[in-house]
């Protein structure tokens, strides 16, 4: 599948920025099951000043918010090919060893509430594959989603008492049960193309597990399914936080406001074809 994305992400401040630096994680990688055929950011109200790839190996952009700007925009707008591998993205790589996995942190520590969802799991534990399907379906049950409920800050156990959430909670909740058993469990953000529209709110999340002998597999709590070629993998972490796609620091600027306008939709044959012809049946390659 030929996916298409633009993504603009406007922040508005009341009154002028001193200095500021916002950290960028919105350009996803070739890896396995997806291959990034182009892609672009455009900035105002801010320069590039770096690129590298953290240690979780997501591609990463520093900014710095030009002196006396009341707006930021990024937009960013790109292709990329995708192939449906039943969710598994292979062996690991970066710089994190397996174990940093396992740690708990603070949005994913497991409280009473979610060692209390491991044990009514009816499945075997010794089978991780088996058991963590049945831990999706057991954490959509106890946290329906309602969207705008929650916020960045949420925690696994506090998605459990308030018994709503988004996809960021369902994650969150599955990987600190999934931590509980051992199971090397990390976030990923990234695009979702929509079957019923183009146009959306925000960009999604899902969580990963380490399995031998499959490697890293994908587990989207929110859709009841493991990824498929309408998923885009930008960013991982040990949470939302080490994957968000816009952080930052601003001196001045008083209170600010964000705008996200996503779109994710599928470029047809006969448009890749025409692409194709316009550049000489040459495709560039990026990521």
């Amino acid at each position: 599948m030929l996916l298409t994305v633009t993504h603009t992400t406007r922040y508005t401040f009341d009154s002028p920025v001193m200095h500021g630096l916002q950290r960028l994680k919105l350009r996803p990688k070739t890896t396995h099951g997806q291959e990034v055929v182009d892609w672009a950011m455009e900035l105002t109200g801010a320069t590039a000043e770096s690129d590298y790839d953290d240690h979780h190996d997501s591609h990463t952009t520093l900014i710095a918010i030009e002196p006396g700007a009341q707006e930021v925009v990024v937009t960013c707008r790109g292709t990329v090919r995708t192939v449906d591998n039943n969710g598994i993205t292979g062996q690991h790589s970066g710089l994190m060893p397996l174990w940093m996995f396992l740690r708990p942190t603070p949005l994913t520590r497991a409280g009473a509430r979610v060692r209390a969802l491991v044990e009514a799991v009816d499945a075997d534990p010794r089978d991780p594959l088996e058991f963590l399907h049945a831990l999706s379906a057991k954490v959509a049950e106890r946290v329906e989603y309602v969207p705008g409920s929650t916020d960045t800050k949420t925690t696994a156990e506090e998605a459990l008492a308030a018994g709503r959430g988004v996809c960021q909670d369902h994650a969150h909740v599955l990987i600190a049960a999934g931590r509980l058993l051992e199971i090397p469990m990390r976030y990923v953000g990234g695009y979702l193309k929509m079957n019923d529209r183009v146009e959306q709110d925000a960009g999604h999340g899902w969580a990963e597990a380490h399995i031998a002998g499959l490697g890293w597999v994908g587990f989207d709590v929110s859709n009841a399914m493991c990824p498929d070629e309408r998923y885009i993998r930008v960013a991982t972490g040990c949470d939302y936080s080490e994957a968000a796609p816009v952080t930052g620091i601003a001196t001045g600027g008083g209170d600010s406001r964000l705008e996200v306008r996503l779109s994710v939709g599928e470029k047809m044959l006969g448009q890749q074809q025409q692409q194709q012809s316009s550049h000489g049946g040459q495709q560039q390659q990026s990521g």
